[in-house]
C-alpha cells in the first residue's frame, strides 16, 4: 500500500477513462467476442451457463465471505464480552469491515449500480436486447437498477486486496498476486457472461483499490490519523460496556465484564 500502487491505479483509471470515453465502440468490440460464443441451444454469451465457470464464479464469491466472517465474529464477541481481548487485531477489524462496506457495499452496489443507468451487454440492442448502449461516463442509460457500471462481483473479488495488505511482509507479494488473480478472473467471467463491459470491470477494480489505499493510509500509515490495536479495542470496549452492564443488571448477573 504505497504511492507506487496509487500511481498505477490512477494511471489505469486515466487510460481506461480516456480510451473508452473517446472510443466507446471498443467496449462493444470486446463484448462482441463473447456474444459470438453460442451453444447448442443457440444461447449467446454461452459461457454464462457453462457449469465449470458458474462453479468457479460461486467459489470466487465465497472467498470474500470466508475472509470477513471470522472478522465479524471477533467483533461480535468483543461487543458481547467487552473485556475479552479481540481474536483479530482491532485495526484489522476496522480496516476490513470499513473497506468492504464502503467499496463493494456503499459505493458500488448502493450508489453506482442503482443510480448509473448503463445497461449490461446482454440487454442492449446490439446483442439482442431492447436497451440502448451508452458509454461508461453517461449515467442516463435505460437500466432501472442493478446496472452494468460497475461490477459488484468484481469489486468484491478485488476487495481481497485489503486482507492481502495485512499478511506478514514475507508473504505479502504472494497474497497480492492471489487477490489480483481472483479479481481479474472474476472480471473475465463477468465479461464472458455478458454481464459487464470491460470498462465496468476495470473501474470496479480501480475504485475498490482506491478505497482500500485510502483506508489503509488513515488507519495504518499516516502519523496524524493512524491508530493502534489497543486504541481500537479500547474504543469498542467503551462503546459496548454500557450495553453489557445493562444486560447484566437486567438478568441479575454478577460476573465481571470479562465473562470470567
Amino acid at each position: 500500500m504505497n504511492r507506487t500502487g496509487l500511481i498505477i491505479a490512477l494511471a489505469i483509471a486515466a487510460v481506461t477513462g480516456l480510451t473508452f470515453g473517446l472510443y466507446p465502440e471498443l467496449d462493444l468490440r470486446v463484448a462482441r467476442a463473447f456474444y459470438d460464443v453460442v451453444d447448442a441451444g443457440n444461447n449467446h454469451f454461452a459461457w454464462r451457463i457453462y457449469p465449470p465457470l458458474m462453479l468457479a464464479r460461486d467459489i470466487g464469491l465465497w472467498i470474500g465471505t470466508a475472509i470477513i466472517v471470522p472478522v465479524l465474529v471477533a467483533l461480535a464477541i468483543k461487543l458481547v464480552l467487552p473485556k475479552r481481548k479481540m481474536l483479530v487485531p482491532g485495526r484489522a477489524v476496522i480496516f476490513l469491515i470499513a473497506t468492504l462496506v464502503l467499496g463493494p457495499g456503499l459505493l458500488v452496489n448502493v450508489t453506482l449500480k442503482d443510480h448509473w443507468g448503463r445497461s449490461r451487454p446482454i440487454d442492449i440492442t446490439q446483442f439482442g436486447g431492447d436497451e440502448h448502449f451508452v458509454p461508461w461516463w453517461d449515467p442516463r442509460g435505460e437500466c432501472p437498477n442493478n446496472c452494468s457500471f460497475v461490477s459488484g462481483d468484481v469489486s468484491g473479488a478485488f476487495w481481497t486486496i485489503a486482507p492481502a495488505a495485512l499478511v506478514p511482509a514475507q508473504y505479502r507479494a504472494v497474497a497480492y498476486g492471489a487477490a489480483l488473480a481472483l479479481g481479474t478472473g472474476m472480471a473475465a467471467f463477468r465479461m464472458m457472461a455478458g454481464g459487464h463491459f470491460i470498462s465496468d470491470v476495470v473501474f470496479a477494480g480501480v475504485f475498490t483499490f482506491l478505497i482500500i489505499w485510502l483506508a489503509h493510509g488513515l488507519i495504518y500509515r499516516w502519523p496524524r490519523t493512524r491508530m493502534s490495536d489497543a486504541a481500537v479495542e479500547g474504543a469498542i470496549e467503551r462503546i459496548a460496556m454500557p450495553g453489557y452492564l445493562a444486560l447484566c443488571s437486567l438478568f441479575g448477573k454478577k460476573k465481571s465484564p470479562g465473562g470470567k
